[in-house]
């Protein structure tokens, strides 16, 4: 299986401006720029794509192994914070709010970390990944 994301990127870095396209079509010729990046400005950037990719992998991994374990999540939700400085992306943080019911706390925990280690792109990112999660 292959997927593609594309990028056009028209100017310098701080006056010009680009677009994201997914091939699904559901993201199409999405404004990205300087400002949208570093600053406060109109559009997507590569890092908020990252966190949207590495919150839905998680989620998604987290409730197979859910699933194996004969617990059905009524909801998984989670954002990922991704920190970028100095050039790099340096972390991301997972931030979960999950409904599993007849789990308890310390299977749920041990499951939720091995999802973190364990979907692709935590795997993809040669990064710090951390946890936080909220199970009802």
């Amino acid at each position: 299986m292959k997927r593609k994301g594309s990028a056009v990127w028209k100017g310098s870095l701080k006056e010009g401006k680009g677009t994201v396209s997914l091939e699904s079509g559901v993201l199409k010729d999405v404004q990205y720029s300087f400002k949208s990046r570093f600053e406060q400005g109109t559009g997507t950037n590569p890092e908020e794509l990252v966190g949207a990719a590495h919150a839905g992998c998680f989620s998604m991994q987290l409730s197979a192994f859910l699933t194996e374990e004969g617990f059905e999540p009524d909801e998984l939700s989670t954002t990922s914070e991704i920190t970028f400085e100095d050039g790099e992306i340096k972390k991301s943080h997972l931030i979960l709010n999950a409904v599993v019911p007849g789990i308890d706390k310390d299977q749920f925990e041990k499951i939720a970390h091995k999802a973190k280690e364990n979907c692709p792109l935590s795997k993809l990112l040669k990064t710090e990944i951390t946890l936080e999660y909220d199970l009802k």
